[in-house]
């Protein structure tokens, strides 16, 4: 029997390499090793509720209270949220289907809040409402900034985003670092 199994492995083909990864794939890769929160971007266009999700999502300034979200030029969204009120929503781990439904694979999840400014999700980590401030080119994304005016927020674990998977953050009282 153990002679058949032997010789069934040198009649097999010789393995094909791999495929060299291009540039971009290795950018990607590359900039994957960051993990990084997961928000969705909500806003109201011709009467409709939409939101897109995002991972590239920042504080810029207390004074005024500013934020930064990164949209992806292609994005069916893009050009319905450039220059119209808008809010970020920073969803907890339990909320892997939402960012789903607003990545191309909708679902019947998102539970719609009604904002002053722009519609809002519901049970997400934090959530800020922004009115435009800027808008700038940032290659194949634009860099919008928004004026927050209004912002809630709650404990709870958020959804992560780490090597191409979504994944949980755990929340701790005393972090690993405060054992140092």
């Amino acid at each position: 029997m153990r002679d058949g199994f032997v010789a069934q492995l040198s009649e097999r083909a010789a393995p094909r390499p791999l495929p060299v990864p291009s540039e971009r794939e290795r950018l990607r890769t590359a900039f994957s090793r960051f993990p990084t929160g997961v928000c969705v971007v909500t806003f109201e266009a011709d009467g409709v509720k939409r939101g897109i999700t995002v991972n590239s999502f920042t504080s810029v300034s207390f004074d005024p209270a500013l934020l930064l979200v990164s949209i992806q030029r292609s994005a069916s969204s893009h050009d319905l949220v450039i220059d119209r009120p808008f809010a970020v929503n920073v969803l907890g781990s339990s909320q892997e289907r939402v960012a789903w439904s607003f990545a191309g694979r909708p679902n019947d999840v998102p539970v719609w809040v009604e904002g002053e400014r722009a519609p809002r999700l519901a049970g997400v980590l934090a959530w800020f409402e922004c009115t435009p401030w800027a808008a700038y080119d940032g290659g194949d994304h634009t860099l919008v900034l928004g004026e927050i005016q209004s912002f809630r927020s709650r404990r709870g674990d958020p959804l992560g985003f780490n090597g191409a998977r979504f994944t949980e953050i755990s929340e701790t009282v005393l972090g690993r670092e405060h054992l140092v």
